[in-house]
This record gives C-alpha cells, sequence and structure tokens, in this order.
C-alpha cells in the first residue's frame, strides 16, 4: 500500500513540476507588435489637372459640370453625407414621441447660435454653393442639383475662397482654382473646420490653423509624420469617417475615427501603462493641453453685445458680444461611452436658473464601455425666451438680422416669421456648456501625461467628479478592477 502511495505522489510530482516547466519555458506568443503604418491608407495617384481645365468659367456651377464629366458620380456620393446634409439620420429620444434628427441644418449650438435664418453667412463653410435665403418652413434651403455641389472648397490648392450663399468669393479666378485641384490636404479641410464659429480655433481647441504647418512638437502626426486628415478621417466614395459629438446622439462606432485604427488596444512596454487603457482614452495621456499655440474661446457672452465700445477679436466684438480667448488649456475630464445622454433640441424647456447642456456625454464609473475623455468645454450666456423657457435662434445675418440692425426684438420676430420658433415677446439671458472632444494636437510620447499629474493631491483629475471615492490608488474603483 505504501509504495502505490509513495507511487502516486511521484507521479503527481511529477506533472506539477512538467507545468512549471511548461509554464515557464514553453515558446509564448509574441506580444503584439504596435506597427501603424502597416494600417496607414494609400494616397491615390493624382492627375495634375492644369492642362485638362480650360474655361472659361461664369460661375462656381460650370466648374462641377465640368468636374462631373469625368467624375460622374461624385456629387451623388457626396449629396447623401452629413458634409452635405447637415443633419444626422432620424433616431428616437426619451423626450420627444416622434423620431428627430440633429445637425446644423435644424438645431442650435451656443457659438454663433444657429445656421438657420442665416444661410449668407453659415454657407460660406458649406460645400454646397448657390444657396438661397428660402424660410426653413417652405423647404429645405440647401441647392438642389448636383451642380450645387461646390467641388472647389475641398480641392483647390489654391486662389480659392467662398462668399455669401456658398459662392465663389467676387474677384476668384476660377480657372486658376479649377486647374489646382488636388487630394485635400490640412489646409483644404481646415477652411471650415480650423475656422469654424468665426474665426481660427474658435470651436474647436485642439483644431486651428497651426496645425496646417505643425512642427513635432505641436502635433506628432501631422508635424513629425506629415500625415493628411484623411489618413485618420479614411474617405471611401466622398465618406469621409468621423462623426462630431455636436450633431450626433449615437454614433456607430464603424463611423467614428480612433487610434486603434493603426495602434494596438495595449500599445505599452510597460503592462501599468495598458491597464490604463481600460478606462482612459489614449487622448487623456497623449493630447495634455489644447491650444497649444494659437488661442480658443472658451466662453461667450451675447448679452453685452450691441454696444459701441470698440471691437477686439479676442474681447469684444459689437456684434457678438464679449469672449474669453485662452491657450495651452488643460481638458475636462469626462466619461464618454460614443454616444451623448443629451443634446439640446429645439423647443425643450430649460431652468434658466441653472446650466443647460447643447450636448451632454453618455457614460460612467459603471458603465464599462465608457472610457474618459478630455473635452474643451464652452461656456456661454445665450438667448431664451423668458415664458415659454426655450432657447432662442435669433436671425443674425443679412440687411434685417441683429449684425445689422442691433435689435433684439426684430431678430426674434424675424426667427418667429422665417423658421417657426416661437417667441413670447420677452427675452433673457441663460448659461449654456457645451463639449468638444480634444483629439488632435496629440503630443510626442514624451510629453504624454505623468502618473504624478493625475495622482497627486493637486493633480487635474477631479475623482469624485468622476465617480470615484478619492484617487483610485488610494481608494480603488474600476482603475483597479
Amino acid at each position: 500500500m505504501k509504495q502505490k502511495s509513495y507511487w502516486l505522489f511521484g507521479l503527481i510530482g511529477m506533472i506539477l513540476i512538467a507545468a512549471v516547466v511548461i509554464f515557464f519555458f514553453w515558446p509564448k506568443p509574441a506580444k503584439a507588435v504596435d506597427d501603424p503604418w502597416a494600417h496607414m491608407p494609400e494616397h491615390p495617384v493624382h492627375t495634375d489637372h492644369a492642362s485638362i481645365i480650360n474655361g472659361p468659367f461664369n460661375s462656381g456651377e460650370e466648374v462641377t459640370a465640368t468636374c462631373l464629366t469625368c467624375h460622374p458620380d461624385a456629387a451623388g456620393d457626396i449629396m447623401v453625407t452629413s458634409h452635405w446634409t447637415w443633419e444626422s439620420e432620424p433616431f428616437k429620444v426619451s423626450w420627444r414621441d416622434e423620431p428627430v434628427t440633429i445637425g446644423k441644418i435644424n438645431q442650435l449650438n451656443n457659438f454663433c447660435i444657429s445656421a438657420m435664418g442665416n444661410q449668407a453667412r453659415c454657407a460660406s463653410c458649406h460645400i454646397g454653393q448657390g444657396w438661397e435665403e428660402i424660410d426653413l418652413l417652405k423647404g429645405n434651403p440647401m441647392p438642389q442639383e448636383e451642380t450645387g455641389v461646390d467641388c472647389l472648397v475641398c480641392h483647390a490648392q489654391s486662389g480659392y475662397t467662398k462668399g455669401p450663399y456658398g459662392n465663389p468669393a467676387e474677384g476668384v479666378d476660377l480657372v486658376a482654382a479649377a486647374q489646382s485641384v488636388g487630394i485635400p490636404d490640412r489646409g483644404m479641410c481646415g477652411k471650415c473646420h480650423m475656422d469654424g464659429g468665426g474665426g481660427n480655433g474658435v470651436k474647436h481647441g485642439d483644431m486651428d490653423e497651426s496645425l496646417i504647418f505643425p512642427d513635432e512638437s505641436l502635433d506628432v502626426h501631422m508635424g513629425k509624420y506629415d500625415l493628411l486628415c484623411t489618413d485618420c478621417h479614411v474617405t471611401k466614395d466622398h465618406v469621409v469617417k468621423g462623426r462630431i459629438v455636436a450633431d450626433n446622439m449615437v454614433i456607430d462606432p464603424e463611423e467614428q475615427v480612433s487610434c486603434t485604427q493603426c495602434h494596438e488596444e495595449t500599445p505599452h512596454e510597460d503592462e501599468r501603462l495598458n491597464q490604463h487603457t481600460f478606462t482612459l482614452a489614449c487622448q487623456t495621456c497623449h493630447v495634455p493641453s489644447f491650444a497649444i499655440k494659437d488661442p480658443t474661446k472658451m466662453s461667450w457672452d451675447w448679452s453685452t453685445a450691441g454696444q459701441d465700445i470698440g471691437d477686439n477679436h479676442f474681447s469684444y466684438l459689437k456684434i457678438k458680444g464679449t469672449f474669453v480667448y485662452d491657450r495651452n488649456v488643460t481638458p475636462t475630464y469626462e466619461w464618454y461611452n460614443g454616444s451623448l445622454e443629451y443634446r439640446y433640441l429645439i423647443g425643450d424647456q430649460i431652468d434658466p436658473n441653472g446650466v443647460t447642456y447643447i450636448n451632454k456625454m453618455a457614460g460612467g464609473i459603471d458603465d464599462p464601455t465608457a472610457k474618459i475623455y478630455p473635452f474643451k468645454l464652452h461656456v456661454t450666456l445665450q438667448p431664451y425666451d423668458v415664458n415659454y423657457k426655450t432657447i432662442l435662434a435669433p436671425i443674425t445675418g443679412g440687411p434685417d438680422g441683429y449684425w445689422t440692425t442691433f435689435d433684439w426684438q426684430s431678430a426674434f420676430n424675424l426667427m418667429e416669421e422665417r423658421i417657426g420658433i416661437p417667441y413670447s415677446g420677452e427675452f433673457g439671458f441663460a448659461e449654456t456648456h457645451m463639449y468638444w472632444p480634444s483629439t488632435h494636437m496629440v503630443q510626442p510620447k514624451e510629453e504624454a501625461l505623468q502618473c504624478v499629474e493625475c495622482h497627486s493631491d493637486n493633480g487635474r483629475m477631479d475623482w469624485e467628479a468622476l465617480g470615484y471615492l478619492g484617487d483610485p490608488i488610494k481608494f480603488g474603483g474600476r482603475f483597479d478592477e
């Protein structure tokens, strides 16, 4: 009996020894190598158009008609995208009975407030041309014909600017602009996206004209490696990947740009850093600040507009009110799972004594799909209806708009007449907050956030606001799970 026991214990011992040997010495699969270049899209071969385009052209529509002779599907492809429609697909929200859409065409923000009824100005950053001042109550104000698509705004390498109603600016040499067409570069995309909201860096704190020719310290992707916008915002049939949270309630992950298009989910050699990727977005550490070189607008007070106190682009304009600009700004941090918890829709009632969120990120510490992201938070005092308790969308552009008359009552009456938003006759100003994600201005890895910048008594994270008992290193929480 004892011999059998010795034999059994010996066998178990040999198995344990073999298991230890296998665990420590058996070849393990190699860790995935972070090789972003393997995922980069190929740039199409460009054809020089200098000898192809002759002209003459009397309008932008004539240029587009010429483009369509060789690119017959281009306009049709564009006209179904949000670049053209300025509007999302319909979806349901809990506080409305019918499906809604969100976009510049039918909603508002807390910058210049609304494109509705202000087509003359706003269409100068739209890829259409030949807009008309059509009331939204009577129909869609944007061009309906394929020649209404402005090819030059995205493809002209030089000599092209847009004017009122999306038409080429007066004096533009259309032949020279058409002959210069090429693959969209950062400057072309930046005409609208870097200058959105009325000037350089106004809306997007992480995107301004400093990124047209940046150095490595400003953005490692665009500076060191000279990446184009379309290297990340991959484009097929004129559908550009990437959706902004300002104009979409729910974003399909397949439509969104992510770091993992090119990088591994856990790209660090240090496993402590890789553990952070389950809770933190890459941008949280690698975009430690925004508006690094050019300042961005952080607050806007419409209630002070209309005064003759002298204009200064960075502090006060009579047509818009008082501003606060800042540079090298530390982001605001929020949980975000790719969707919005709320987006203000025209007609929603507000509490003027509190903060109204134009958009509010969805997600929280208990949401396994959410991560902590960096945002620019823009704070505004903007007009609302005192009796209906709704945010108003004044008509600002044109000969009868506020920027000409400086008469709020007239601007709101025209709003009611032109776009159908009810107005009781009394207005005030309420505080609104709007979030803009910080995803550009990615710093070299040496400049990424270090432990102490978050995990210290004076760290940048408001851990309690994020749902923790305190710093998760001390108190635990999702970070350590």
